[in-house]
């Protein structure tokens, strides 16, 4: 990361760091001042946090049967690419 600035991009790659609080204090500093200045990433941020609240709510459950099996093997196609 630079040290004067973050691009709308780098924002994207590292807003799991911010929410999850495992960003370092500087970086988290810059990090703020792009979302005041940048509303896209601002908004950006608000939509991780509703999708993180909104599928922490869920449970298996919740999911039909035949969509559950789309998922697992959505994930295990794509782990087996990542091991390529």
């Amino acid at each position: 990361m630079p040290a004067e600035e973050l691009t709308c991009q780098e924002v994207v790659e590292i807003v799991t760091e911010y929410l999850d609080g495992s960003m370092a204090v500087e970086h988290r500093l810059l990090f703020e001042e792009h979302l005041l200045i940048c509303s896209g990433c601002a908004a950006y941020l608000d939509q991780m946090r509703g999708t993180i609240r909104l599928t922490g709510a869920l449970c298996a459950d919740d999911l039909d049967p035949a969509a559950r099996e789309e998922l697992l093997d959505l994930f295990r196609d794509w782990k087996r690419g990542a091991r390529l």
